[in-house]
């Protein structure tokens, strides 16, 4: 063979291994409410970047986490599977915790690694602390980050300031009290290299960081995972660009991230990596409205996180990647991450593990503008792991245990069937109109709860 007939072979094989190749960036905001950006309703905040992903980009408006708080919802993303599939569902991990995801697990960077992917994690992990349970243990070539949530303190969770929303509003007076209030540890692979962190800047130093990993990587395939600690509480930003009135400081915060999110995207576009890279945009639950101006709007939806109603599980999600994803479009098709692991499988044309039975569905289609969505099932767990409801099609039927009140029995229970298609609010309980439906999901519900129990896996255990 003559050298210009290698030399064609060789650019064909490259071009062919970078169209199976693409590039993936996943960030991940905390506790950001449906209603949080511009491209989903806000018009107090302002998002700009976020807005223009969407405009060149796919926004999805039915895009659900299995979770309504952190530790599950972060699991189902990176598995694929309901969280009490892999046993991660009986709520969130804290400094004292002796669990975490299992490293046998087969997570989206798992996946990557073992096709050549540099792979990198900046941000929040909450998956566990443990080095056997960190991202350098599931699939990650590197990572910088808070271990769990950014309102908990090494080494034991004590010593914490006043919460509530009048406790927040403190804090944000007094911007030093990242450093004098809290204990919140920041680690880098497996050690823990600033106590406490400053919160003020970690948003743009996750930034910092994944431009750098960017820069280095991007003569090869790469994968990002982005998790940002914000807007969970305590909420902080750098100090020039700081507004001082409570008030403002969840909007203060989440303009912040919108920019860190633009210099990524405008990197991406001078590094003429944009159409060789899936970007998405979307957070791990609903906004926490006890919390009020420190805590986001769920939008047109039901209440927030921490609940099964849409407000909590139902998120805000952009999808970009110029020339594979067609711009300005919508899709409303129920989808949601724990789609995203085989979804990225399909994209690289590579098999998933026969032996880890996953929840999850190939959505390439509909990145790609497709309008009919694979999924028409979704199970709801609380943020405890009980199981509270099935959506199937346009119907989503919730059957709630009450507490123990006086006069009542323990196990009553509320029961509620929404058309979501009509009512997306969940306003209008539609059970004594179709106790057939009501009857069919939930037969349904518990076959498919019944199933991943028995299949269940176990988590890592400290031993």
């Amino acid at each position: 063979m003559n050298k210009l007939l290698l030399f064609t072979f060789a650019i064909t094989s490259l071009i062919g291994r970078a169209a199976d190749q693409p590039n993936f960036i996943i960030i991940f905001t905390d506790d950001q409410g449906y209603g949080d950006l511009g491209c989903f309703g806000s018009t107090k905040i302002k998002t700009p970047n976020i807005d223009r992903l969407a405009k060149e980009g796919r926004k999805f408006t039915n895009f659900m986490v299995a979770s309504p708080v952190c530790s599950p919802s972060r699991a189902a993303l990176l598995t694929g599977c309901y969280p009490k599939r892999v046993s991660m569902h009986q709520h969130v991990l804290f400094p004292s915790s002796t669990k975490g995801l299992n490293p046998e697990e087969h997570t989206i960077a798992d996946h990557l690694k073992g096709q050549g992917y540099a792979t990198a994690c900046f941000g929040k992990w909450h998956l566990g602390h443990h080095p056997e349970t960190l991202p350098t243990s599931n699939g990650f070539d590197s990572y910088l980050g808070i271990p769990y949530s950014n309102d908990m303190n090494h080494p034991d969770n004590k010593g914490k300031p006043k919460g509530g929303w009048a406790g927040m509003d403190a804090l944000w007076k007094d911007p030093e009290s990242t450093l004098t209030k809290w204990k919140t540890p920041l680690m880098e692979n497996e050690k823990i290299v600033e106590l406490p962190v400053d919160q003020r800047t970690v948003t743009r130093r996750y930034t910092d960081r994944s431009i750098d990993f960017i820069k280095a990587n991007k003569d090869k395939p790469f994968f990002l995972y982005l998790p940002h600690s914000m807007p969970h509480i305590p909420l902080y930003v750098p100090d020039e660009i700081r507004d001082p009135n409570p008030l403002n400081a969840y909007t203060n915060v989440i303009e912040h991230i919108d920019a860190e999110v633009g210099r990524i995207a405008d990197l991406l576009r001078e590094l003429k990596l944009d159409q060789n890279t899936y970007l998405i945009f979307t957070t791990d639950n609903g906004p926490w409205l006890q919390f009020k101006h420190h805590g986001g709007s769920a939008g047109p939806l039901r209440e927030g996180k921490g609940t099964t109603f849409e407000g909590g599980q139902r998120v805000p999600c952009v999808m970009w990647a110029p020339g594979r994803i067609p711009a300005d479009t919508t899709c409303d098709q129920l989808c949601g991450t724990i789609d995203l692991l085989p979804t990225i499988a399909a994209l690289t044309k590579t098999p998933l593990p026969k032996d880890k039975k996953i929840d999850g569905l190939d959505i390439s289609d509909l990145l790609a503008g497709g309008n009919k969505s694979p999924r028409n099932e979704f199970i709801y767990y609380t943020s405890r792991g009980d199981l509270e409801g099935l959506r199937q099609g346009k119907y989503k039927l919730l059957i709630k245990k009450n507490r123990r009140q006086k006069n009542q029995p323990a196990d009553r229970a509320n029961i509620m069937l929404f058309d979501l298609e009509a009512d997306l609010g969940e306003k209008n309980n539609l059970t004594e109109e179709h106790p057939e439906i009501v009857a069919k999901l939930g037969i349904r519900m518990q076959e498919l709860d019944a199933e991943i129990t028995k299949n269940q896996r176990q988590p890592w255990l400290k031993k």
